[in-house]
Order: C-alpha cells, then sequence, then structure tokens
C-alpha cells in the first residue's frame, strides 16, 4: 500500500515527437501507478522543468525542435540532481553515451522491452530516492543536531550520529547503554537538545547515587511531614521534568520497589508523592542510561522484565574508546585545547610518541579517562610539547615496557602488572628512595605509597 501511494506520487515527463510512441509508454507508465506528463519536443521539456518539479524524465534523443541532448544540457542547467533515462535507436548509441557523459542516468534503446523499462525506472527511482534521503540526513546532521560536545569521526560514532538525529525528533524512551566514561550522559543531552523539547526542563537524576529512600523522593517528590526533616513540599524530579525530558542514569541501580513505581509513572505517566494521597499526572519523555546489560539483570533476577520492555523502546550503544581507536587523536587534540585554554598554556600538541601510546592504550575509563589524562598532561607539561613523561603512570608503564623490556611482555600481561614492574624497578634504580622514584614517575609520594600497599609492598 506504501508502495503504491509513493508510486502515484511519482512524477514523470515523457519526452517524444512520436505521439503512437508516446501514447504507448504513457500507457504502461500509468499502468504501473505514475503520474505521466507529456510533451512532444525538447524545448517544451526545458520549459516544463522550469515550472514544475519531476522525479524522472523519460527523453528520446531525435527530435525535430530541440535533440534530447541538447535538452539534456538545458535541463541539467536548471534541475541537476533529476534523473533523466534516455530512449535511443540502435543506431545511434553513440549518441546515448554522449548523454551519459552530459548527466543522462542511463539509456534504453528502441524498440523498447516493457520489463526493461519498468525494472529500469524502478531501480532510478529508489536509487534517487535513496540519495535524496541520504542527503536530508546529512543536512539534518550538519544543519539541525548539535554535536558539538561529542567528538568522532568513526564508523560507529557515525552510526550513533545518525541514529540520535532518527530518535531525537520522537516522543520515544531511549536507553542508553555503555561502559563507564562512555558519554552517556552527553548522548542523553544531545538527544533532548535535539528535539522538540529543547526549550523544556532537561532534568537529571543519578539512580546510583541515592540510597533507595532517598531516590523515591528524588523521583517522586513528597510532602510536608512524609519523613523526619520533611519540613516542607518538595516537588520530585518527574513533576520539575513536566513536559521536558527526564534522564535516568545507573537505572540498573534503582532498587526492586522503586522500579515498581516507576513501572507505574511510565504506564499511567502519574504518582503520588511521598506522604500524599494525591495523584499528579506528568507529560515526561524517559532516558535511562545503564553500563550493566539489563538484559542479563533480568535473567538474574535483579531488574524488572516489564520494566525492561518499557525502557528498551530504542536502543542506543554507545562503543569504548578501545572500539573505536581512530578517534583517541582527534579526542586527545580536544581535550588539549580545552584544557590549555584554560590553564593558560602554550602547549603546540603531542609528540609522536605521546600519541602512539594514547593510541595503543586500551583506556578502561573510556573518554573519561583520556580526558583526565590529558588534562593531567597539560598542566605537568614543560616544553611545547606534551610527551610520554607527562602521561599517567600507566601509559608510561606501557611505553616503558615496550621499550626497555619488550621481550617480557606478553598478550596477557596487564597494564597493572606493566606498572607494578616499571615501580619496582624505579625503586631498585633508586635504591629504594620512595620519594626520588615519585618524582621520576611523575606521581606524588602519596601515589607511591597507595600502589605499592596496592601490590602489598610494606
Amino acid at each position: 500500500m506504501a508502495e503504491q501511494l509513493q508510486q502515484s506520487m511519482t512524477k514523470i515527463l515523457l519526452v517524444d515527437d512520436d505521439e503512437a510512441h508516446r501514447l504507448m509508454l504513457k500507457a504502461i507508465l500509468k499502468d504501473e501507478g505514475y503520474q505521466v506528463f507529456e510533451v512532444d519536443d525538447g524545448l517544451k521539456a526545458v520549459e516544463a522543468v522550469k515550472g514544475e518539479f519531476y522525479d524522472l524524465i523519460l527523453m528520446d534523443v531525435r527530435m525535430t525542435e530541440m535533440s534530447g541532448i541538447e535538452a539534456l544540457q538545458e535541463i541539467k542547467k536548471i534541475r541537476p540532481g533529476i534523473p533523466v533515462l534516455i530512449m535511443t535507436a540502435y543506431g545511434s548509441i553513440k549518441s546515448a553515451v554522449e548523454a551519459m557523459k552530459l548527466g543522462a542516468y542511463d539509456y534504453l534503446t528502441k524498440p523498447l522491452d516493457t520489463d526493461e523499462l519498468r525494472l529500469t525506472i524502478a531501480r532510478i527511482l529508489d536509487h534517487h530516492r535513496l540519495q535524496a534521503e541520504n542527503l536530508q540526513l546529512r543536512e539534518r546532521l550538519a544543519n539541525r543536531f548539535d554535536f558539538s560536545q561529542i567528538v568522532g569521526k568513526s564508523k560507529k560514532m557515525q552510526d550513533l550520529f545518525e541514529m540520535i538525529a532518527l530518535v531525537a525528533p520522537s516522543d520515544a524512551t531511549v536507553l542508553i547503554s555503555g561502559e563507564s566514561g562512555t558519554g552517556k550522559e552527553l548522548i542523553a543531552n544531545a538527544i533532548h537538545q535535539n528535539s522538540p523539547r529543547k526549550d523544556k526542563p532537561f532534568i537529571k537524576v543519578n539512580c546510583a547515587a541515592l540510597p533507595e529512600t532517598l531516590l523515591e523522593s528524588e523521583l517522586f517528590g513528597h510532602e510536608k511531614g512524609a519523613f523526619t526533616g520533611a519540613i516542607h513540599r518538595t516537588k520530585g524530579r518527574f513533576e520539575l521534568a513536566n513536559g521536558g525530558t527526564l534522564f535516568l542514569d545507573e537505572v540498573a541501580e534503582m532498587s526492586p520497589a522503586t522500579q515498581v513505581k516507576l513501572l507505574r509513572v511510565l504506564q499511567e505517566q502519574a504518582f503520588e508523592p511521598l506522604g500524599g494521597g494525591k495523584t499528579l499526572q506528568v507529560e515526561v519523555r524517559i532516558l535511562a542510561a545503564t553500563n550493566k546489560n539489563l538484559e542479563e539483570e533480568v535473567h538474574k533476577g535483579r531488574f524488572r522484565k516489564d520494566l525492561f520492555y518499557r525502557l528498551h523502546v530504542v536502543p542506543v550503544y554507545v562503543p569504548p574508546l578501545r572500539e573505536r581507536k581512530e578517534d583517541i587523536p582527534l579526542l586527545a587534540g580536544y581535550f588539549l585545547s580545552r584544557y590549555r585554554e584554560k590553564n593558560n598554556r602554550d602547549i603546540k600538541g603531542f609528540t609522536p610518541r605521546a600519541i602512539d601510546l594514547l593510541v595503543r592504550y586500551d583506556w578502561p575509563g573510556n573518554v573519561r579517562e583520556l580526558e583526565n589524562a590529558v588534562e593531567r598532561g597539560v598542566i605537568l607539561c614543560r616544553g611545547d610539547y606534551l610527551t610520554p613523561e607527562e602521561l599517567p603512570l600507566a601509559l608510561q608503564a606501557l611505553d616503558k615496557m615496550s621499550t626497555e623490556e619488550g621481550p617480557e611482555v606478553t598478550a596477557s600481561c596487564s597494564v597493572s602488572e606493566m606498572e607494578k614492574r616499571l615501580i619496582l624497578k624505579t625503586l631498585e634504580q633508586t635504591g629504594g628512595n620512595r620519594t626520588r622514584a615519585a618524582e621520576l614517575l611523575g606521581i606524588s609520594r602519596r601515589t607511591l605509597q597507595y600502589k605499592l600497599k596496592e601490590y602489598g609492598i610494606h
């Protein structure tokens, strides 16, 4: 039904000075459900294109007033993107090839095979429609959507941007999943800022940061006297977000009791504040985030299946940094610019060795860890370029182990193990002087003490 409707809206301009041939083609195209408009020479075709939009032009090469080749050149000046399908006699293939060079999409030889005609037109329209949709999406991404806070040129990030562009204008509930530090809150913010609710409240609550009783109060509010210390009525996050968006971060950390209450709000868009019997109606879009696999949590009985399906309307996955390493130099440069300006430092960039280390490291803390590493480097850097010596201990360990002790490093050797070896080697070089070792490692003595305790060294 949708395809038939689409075809009935498709306009084809038929250009041919052979009336009998034109009538035959018109009947075939109308039978396929297309809207057909006809003219009998190239000059009229050019005039028609000036005043009307057509999805495709089917045009003969040989015509008396203006040839198809001449008409094609003029049409392409007026509407460069319109697909033109040329018809030519078998002996005039050379003209068809010339037309292709001038921008014709394809050509068919006379006498036309009607099945080939139908298939070729359908193929051209499908391809042209897909191009238009891709162009529209790119324009939406470039002009309507603000991703200025999310940095990434990798295929995975471009796919993520496209997903945001598609889901943001809707009211659909979105479940954002990904490891800690990947930027799930930034994604939630981008969805809200590019939605029709962007001028309405964007309210956030971290479900892991509050105990059960406080979380319920934060979400649903409370009446005066609802509990000890409730000296006045307080609005909850749902009430504050009314008309806008509520972002539930770390939603997997909710207690079973709170999950039940959340489910009711999602189903009925209504709730009661703690200590009150009055039901409040709200109209809120829900965005939720988790660093856990919610399906596994459901299987383990720690998360309600019905709530999972309520939240899992549109799943959005934010890839970890190790899965998009091509973005690391770009992100590092972005953070360098930010913290160079913040700290009033004139640092030109990274040394090649430093960039190599940043790319090789797996970043278990993801973008947040990379940002902290660059900020630390900017503060410690003494020269024009940030070097490995200004990077965190784990990266220095990776550098040292790969250059000085390469044969001892195996695929199973963890970053913490390399870090431990570097610390022990540095202590050996300083004769056990922990203050000097800390200076050489670029960390505080307190951090060194903590690391030694962690490794069981006293």
